[in-house]
């Protein structure tokens, strides 16, 4: 069965974004953004929510194009109305759920859950992030969109791997133990 990672930055507080959605305060370049663009390559497939997709927009993602060209792109969204530019491109408008774990259940890499915070929350209550992989950037935001959104969902991790960038970004690898 395939896993899904959550692969994602993230403050010291929790934060993957301020409230308007901006990332200013994440270091921009470095190794660690080097190493995660080559990490990409790893993945056949992406999911993410509408607010994830639609924040490609303001570094040239066009409506209906796949934010990552060489992976299938799903896009969970019940009110997006675009037409598809590409085959790798798909909105899925419901039975979330059950289209993740048949997802899941398909021949393939590990699947790249993009975000944002609600979605990876959503997913987290109905347990099906396998994996989460933190680019722990030295930075506080105080408040914004949280890492797994309102999610209360309770649950343990286990330490895999951890590495530390000389940007100061911690690269924190986590198995989920639901």
């Amino acid at each position: 069965m395939r896993k899904i990672i959550y692969h994602v930055a993230t403050t010291v507080d929790g934060f993957i974004a301020h409230e308007d959605h901006s990332i200013e305060g994440f270091i921009p370049e470095g190794d660690h953004v080097d190493e995660y663009l080559a990490s990409l390559k790893q993945y056949d497939t992406v999911i993410m929510g509408k607010k994830t997709y639609e924040f490609g927009y303001q570094y040239g993602l066009q409506p209906g194009h796949a934010a990552y060209p060489h992976m299938k792109n799903y896009i969970f969204s019940k009110t997006m109305d675009i037409e598809p530019v590409h085959d790798n491109f798909q909105i899925v408008d419901g039975n979330e759920i059950a289209f993740i774990k048949n997802l899941k259940k398909q021949k393939g890499t590990p699947i790249y859950l993009c975000g944002g915070g609600a979605f990876a929350g959503y997913l987290l209550e109905n347990e099906l992030i396998d994996q989460l992989i933190l680019k722990q950037n030295p930075a506080v935001f105080g408040k914004g969109i949280k890492l797994f959104g309102d999610s209360i969902k309770t649950v343990g991790f286990s330490l895999e791997q951890q590495k530390t960038y000389k940007s100061g970004v911690l690269l924190l690898t986590y198995k989920i133990n639901y």
